[in-house]
């Protein structure tokens, strides 16, 4: 939505092309960085043009800032141009197939003459693939699951693409005069990792469809106007999504917002429950026949159907309806025997908040892949009003994230520490995101690794793993005794990558017994844990701990994604450990590494 965005996706794709012809993997991976330092930069590259600064920017040589203002004059890059025209659209498509990579995709292409995913399925369909070299069944099988499910995906936007488009176009309905409120609803509201369409909700009491049709118009990123009703309004932007808004006056805002968010499954099971009471619910309000019960608020039509309010996260029909109607009655004993989980027995549900975060526990600077330094990593954290700080570099596996070799690593921590008895107001951990290798070691030896404040453990590699091998893979890792979480445990990035699909069940088992914390990664590509899971790690009690994997100081604000998704699974304050005053995460660190438990 920003020329910032436009070039970083820009940089992104020459990225994917050159490594499709073999460029060398460090200009790859350079190309790559200057895609995040756009991405991340909280200035436009307009200012920084303008201004001279942007040649000084870190990460950004002379060739890459010549390139930015070329776009800037012309709206393209020539090189960039030239590139891409040498690999045809499909074979780029290849690329976001999940577990089908670079290497793969120059095969199907250079050897097997395979330029569009059409052809790819054909030829995965009769068997000619493999006479290919690496190619077998077992692997060709995969390719054919991991491309169904790709293209289950195509229609379906990241969490984090969506909900700033819905921001924007909120916040312009808003300077409508006569629009009292405006949010919006559907799937995206639930937080679900990925979003179709966004639903918009609209209230007035006036009839504003022109107004809103000469707004939306006017929006330099509205590429079509679908369909314009007096209740109703359509349009697509021009990153090909489609935004419905709906007007309903103030009698009905809260049926409606009720009812456009859903989920099905939900909503069905309250028509059920008002259909049991002689009522009529839909978007309009709940009517004893024709009048009306309740519908202004959602707490009104929830409370008339006998239930607490339940938080939007919370509605995918998986058990909340049922502790909504124990909480609305008030009887703890009941609320405890059917959910042994929640010992405080709550009568009402307290959602998790932003501002309940108190630190992240897994952040990166340019000592390996992250854009900016320990000094500026840590000013960001503390200016967001954090209580502490970890920083967490890559191990030495990582080679084109430049992870830290033993003698960097060592270097790395004495230079934390060197910021930390700097810096007042955060205390500041050396940490480190090291490898869990695929037989479940670590990057590291023991000995360096009790060197450092905090270990976040990871998966990278090796992500394919069959389920018994990845669950004995990260078991062992949790069972190690110097890891305090296990980082984004499946590997998976949301619509692009399976990742690891290990038993999760005896993870969190061996978390449980381990005293480790399982990490929900808050980078909407990963959302890992995802929703399922960190219900699992809430029932069974164990910690859980929401990290941006911020590489750069921008990343910060991808916490509202993992607060959505820990709030998807149930998970409260109480179970979140990054939600601990900075004494009460030390007296936990501490008492991991003597092997307490909590």
């Amino acid at each position: 939505m920003s020329t910032n965005t436009d070039l970083s996706e820009l940089f992104d794709k020459t990225a994917d092309v050159m490594a499709i012809l073999g460029a060398n993997s460090f200009r790859v991976l350079a190309i790559q960085k200057v895609a995040r330092l756009l991405r991340d930069c909280p200035r436009t590259v307009e200012e920084l043009a303008g201004s001279g600064e942007l040649d000084n920017m870190p990460g950004i040589g002379k060739h890459s800032a010549e390139k930015i203002r070329e776009y800037l004059r012309t709206g393209h890059i020539s090189e960039f141009q030239d590139l891409t025209r040498q690999v045809p659209p499909g074979v780029l498509a290849m690329m976001n197939i999940p577990g089908l990579g670079v290497k793969t995709a120059a095969l199907f292409w250079r050897e097997a003459g395979i330029t569009t995913i059409e052809e790819l399925r054909r030829r995965l369909d009769d068997g000619t693939l493999l006479n290919l070299p690496g190619m077998g069944a077992k692997k060709l099988a995969k390719i054919k699951d991991n491309l169904d499910f790709s293209a289950g995906q195509a229609d379906r936007r990241r969490l984090g693409e969506a909900l700033p488009i819905a921001d924007e176009f909120c916040q312009l309905l808003q300077t409508i005069p006569a629009i009292v409120r405006t949010t919006f609803c559907g799937s995206l509201r639930r937080g679900r990792e990925t979003i179709g369409d966004i639903d918009i909700l609209v209230c007035s009491d006036a009839t504003v469809h022109e107004q809103i049709r000469a707004a939306i118009g006017r929006h330099r990123h509205v590429a079509e106007i679908l369909a314009v009703g007096e209740t109703k309004i359509s349009f697509r932007t021009d990153r090909g999504m489609q935004v419905d808004i709906r007007v309903v006056p103030r009698p009905s805002w809260g049926a409606a917002m009720q009812y456009f968010t859903g989920s099905k499954e939900h909503n069905v099971r309250l028509r059920e429950m008002a259909t049991a009471k002689a009522l009529k619910l839909n978007e309009w309000g709940l009517f004893a026949g024709d009048k009306s019960i309740a519908g202004e608020t959602e707490v009104g039509i929830y409370e008339a159907l006998g239930l607490a309010w339940i938080p939007p996260e919370m509605r995918e029909d998986r058990g909340e309806i049922d502790l909504a109607r124990l909480m609305r009655g008030q009887a703890k004993a009941d609320v405890q025997t059917a959910f042994p989980f929640l010992s405080d027995a709550p009568s009402t549900w307290e959602t998790l908040q932003v501002a309940d975060i108190r630190g992240d526990l897994h952040t990166h600077t340019v000592a390996s892949d992250g854009t900016c330094t320990i000094t500026e990593m840590v000013a960001a954290a503390k200016h967001r009003g954090y209580e502490y700080i970890a920083i967490t570099d890559h191990s030495k596996s990582q080679i084109l994230a430049n992870g830290l070799n033993p003698q960097r690593l060592l270097d790395h921590i004495a230079a934390i520490h060197a910021v930390a008895r700097e810096v007042h107001g955060i205390r500041v951990l050396a940490g480190a995101e090291v490898d869990i290798l695929a037989d479940g070691t670590l990057d590291y030896e023991d000995d360096l690794l009790q060197k450092l404040d905090w270990v976040v453990a990871s998966p990278h590699a090796a992500l394919s793993q069959e389920t018994d091998a990845a669950t004995a893979r990260l078991v062992r890792a949790a069972s190690h005794p110097l890891v305090h979480v296990l980082g984004h445990p499946t590997g998976r990035l949301v619509g692009k990558r399976r990742g690891l699909e290990p038993d999760m069940p005896r993870v969190v088992m061996a978390a449980l017994r381990s005293g480790v914390a399982l990490e929900i990664n808050a980078n909407d590509l990963r959302l890992d844990l995802r929703d399922t899971h960190v219900r699992l790690a809430v029932e069974a009690g164990v910690p859980l701990c929401i990290n941006t994997d911020a590489h750069g100081i921008e990343d910060f604000a991808q916490i509202d994604y993992g607060v959505l998704t820990a709030r998807r699974g149930w998970a409260r304050k109480t179970n979140i450990l990054n939600t601990r005053s900075g004494p009460e995460l030390e007296q936990w660190i501490q008492a991991k590494r003597r092997g307490d438990q909590w």
